[in-house]
C-alpha cells in the first residue's frame, strides 16, 4: 500500500479564507484529529508538528487548522466569538471524511475547541496548553470553558505553564498529562531533566495511548 500524501484545501468562511492541511493516516483511518493554532503562533509550533508527523502511523488522520486571521496575514487574533465562528465555518470539511473528529487545539484553539464541541458533535476534545487564566491571573479562570467541553477530553499541560500550571487545575472530567517542566509552548530549559525531544514525546505519546482508547 502506498501512504497517502498530504494535501491542503482552502475553506471557506463566514469570518474569511481557512486553511486545513490535510496529514492522512496511514491505512485505514479510524479517526480524524483537527487541531488549531494558538493567539500566538501558526501550525508550526512544535506540538502540532509532532502530531502530525506521528499519529497517522496510528490509524488517525491529522487536520492542522489555520483560522482565517493567520490565513490573512494578520498577526492579532480576533475575539473569542470570531474564533468560534471560524471553527464551526471549517467544521464539515473535517467531518466530510466520515470519520467521527476529535476537537482539538492549543491555548486559543484549545479554548474554541471546548466551547463547541457539543454543538458541533465533536467526537472528544484535545487541549494543548489550556489557558486556565492569562498570566499572574489566577482568579480569571477559564475552567468552565473546559468543564463544559462535554465529551472526552484530554488535556496536555506544560508544568510550568504561566497561563496555568497542572496543580491550578480544578477536578472534573478530564484526563490531564504534564510534560515535566514544559512552557505554553512546551519548552523546556536546557537543565531540565528531560530533552525538549523527550518534552514533545511525552505530548505525542499521550495522545496516541488517549485516541486509542476512543475507538
Amino acid at each position: 500500500m502506498t501512504e497517502a500524501t498530504d494535501t491542503t484545501e482552502t475553506v471557506e468562511t463566514d469570518v474569511g479564507t481557512a486553511r486545513v492541511t490535510w496529514h492522512h493516516a496511514r491505512g485505514r483511518a479510524r479517526l480524524v484529529l483537527a487541531v488549531g493554532h494558538g493567539a500566538g503562533g501558526g501550525v508550526e509550533a512544535r506540538d502540532l508538528k509532532a502530531l502530525a508527523a506521528g499519529l497517522p502511523a496510528h490509524g488517525v488522520t491529522v487536520a492542522l487548522v489555520e483560522q482565517p486571521w493567520r490565513v490573512a496575514g494578520k498577526k492579532v487574533a480576533p475575539a473569542p466569538k470570531t474564533l468560534d465562528t471560524g471553527w464551526r465555518g471549517i467544521w464539515p470539511a473535517l467531518a466530510k471524511p466520515g470519520l467521527p473528529v476529535i476537537s482539538g487545539g492549543r491555548s486559543a484553539g484549545a479554548r474554541v475547541a471546548c466551547r463547541t464541541a457539543t454543538e458541533l458533535g465533536a467526537h472528544a476534545v484535545l487541549a494543548l496548553s489550556f489557558p486556565l487564566h492569562p498570566p499572574g491571573r489566577p482568579e480569571r479562570s477559564r475552567a468552565d470553558e473546559l468543564l463544559g467541553a462535554g465529551v472526552p477530553t484530554l488535556v496536555v499541560q506544560g508544568g510550568n505553564d504561566p497561563f496555568g500550571r497542572p496543580e491550578e487545575f480544578p477536578e472534573g472530567g478530564f484526563e490531564l498529562v504534564e510534560v515535566p517542566h514544559g512552557d505554553h509552548g512546551f519548552a523546556v530549559p536546557k537543565r531540565a531533566d528531560i530533552t525538549q525531544d523527550g518534552a514533545v514525546a511525552v505530548v505525542t505519546d499521550a495522545v496516541v495511548r488517549w485516541t486509542g482508547t476512543l475507538g
